[in-house]
């Protein structure tokens, strides 16, 4: 049986590949989308020292979980502006990478209400108007640079969208560990255990094959060893470059995979009781090993070899991994009641990311 594995995202990997940004983009003009703290931090100087007046203008106010209230009029506020922008700069994390996306997606009308309407129809679409995407992160975890997914949220509602088209992947992805070292602990840690999650996910999963395990395995086995000194010694570069290419490793695996059932329970812990999405999606990493284990013969062994152990001692491991970087591996711990994790776990297990989970049809309880 034939396996595919496809990324069209050019990478470019190493301290200091921001400097290739000029010669990927030519002479075009381009937005550059970024978050609130990049102009203290000296990045917008440095991206207008690269680009000069290829810059048309720039997006600073990105805020995490990017949520429809504040993307509408900055959606549409784009589309009117900008007519002779060909590209979008993200350089950020996970939110700018994904509000990016959502900007470069046009609609005919150019609102956002439009956009909406189709996410929320989820059926595939050919928008009318696109922009090119390159993604610089300035996190190690997210894995978005080098996946064609966003994630949109309605706080107000308690709902989220999935943006998800071939316009979406980026065109290349500018991973520079040297635009790291000022994360602090807490973000280090929290984008250190998304990307965690993406590799665990990527191995549990319906859409698993030879190649994406390849890719999640080393980014596993990396990120266990290097996660914890890093959160000890932020300002290690040669730590910083071990996280960001084991992140980048977990975004390539699950590119291609989709994530699972711990994924689909985090929109629940960050809507609903506010959990920062790292930890939201990786408190559940060793209940959910346990629920998968057994499931299938052909992943036992995949994560049989990731952690050298059998199922008990791989779940005390990844436990004992996450208590030591102060996550608590509890429901109870975030304020939900075994009643309601049960409910959340069932209805997790019926969203499109718990569909991908290998462990679904399996009876499971937990106390």
């Amino acid at each position: 049986m034939s396996q595919r594995f496809h990324n069209p995202v050019a990478i470019h990997f190493g301290n200091g590949c921001l400097q290739d940004l000029p010669q990927l983009l030519g002479a075009g003009k381009v937005v550059l989308v970024t978050f609130p703290e990049a102009r203290a931090l000296g990045l917008v100087s440095r991206m207008e020292q690269l680009l000069g007046d290829r810059i048309s203008y720039v997006i600073d106010d990105i805020q995490p979980n990017p949520d429809v209230a504040a993307l509408r009029a900055m959606y549409e506020q784009f589309w009117r502006r900008e007519q002779t922008c060909d590209t979008l700069v993200a350089l950020g994390g996970g939110s700018v990478i994904d509000t990016a996306k959502a900007l470069l997606v046009g609609t005919a009308s150019g609102s956002f209400a439009e956009l909406l309407a189709l996410l929320a129809d989820g059926k595939p679409f050919t928008p009318p108007r696109t922009k090119n995407l390159i993604a610089i992160p300035t996190t190690a975890g997210t894995g978005s640079e080098v996946t064609p997914w966003a994630t949109i949220w309605d706080a107000a509602s308690k709902k989220k969208y999935s943006l998800h088209l071939d316009c979406t992947w980026p065109i290349a992805a500018l991973v520079d560990p040297a635009l790291m070292l000022s994360l602090p602990r807490q973000v280090t840690i929290s984008t250190g255990l998304d990307a965690l999650s993406h590799a665990l996910e990527s191995i549990w999963n319906v859409n698993a094959n030879p190649i994406s395990d390849t890719y999640a395995a080393s980014a596993i086995q990396d990120i266990l060893a290097c996660l914890p000194a890093l959160a000890d010694d932020l300002g290690n570069p040669a730590l910083r470059s071990a996280m960001a290419l084991a992140a980048l490793k977990a975004g390539l695996a699950f590119s291609n995979t989709k994530t699972a059932l711990a994924h689909s329970i985090s929109y629940e812990m960050t809507l609903s009781h506010g959990l920062p999405h790292g930890i939201a999606c990786s408190f559940t990493l060793p209940m959910v090993l346990r629920m998968a284990w057994g499931a299938q013969a052909e992943r036992d062994a995949t994560l049989q070899r990731v952690f050298g152990a059998g199922r008990e001692e791989a779940e005390q491991r990844l436990r004992d991994f996450l208590h030591r970087l102060d996550v608590k591996t509890d429901f109870s711990d975030y304020g939900v009641s075994l009643q309601d994790a049960r409910q959340m776990v069932s209805q997790a297990m019926q969203g499109a990311r718990g569909k991908n989970f290998i462990g679904k049809d399996k009876v499971f309880s937990f106390t």
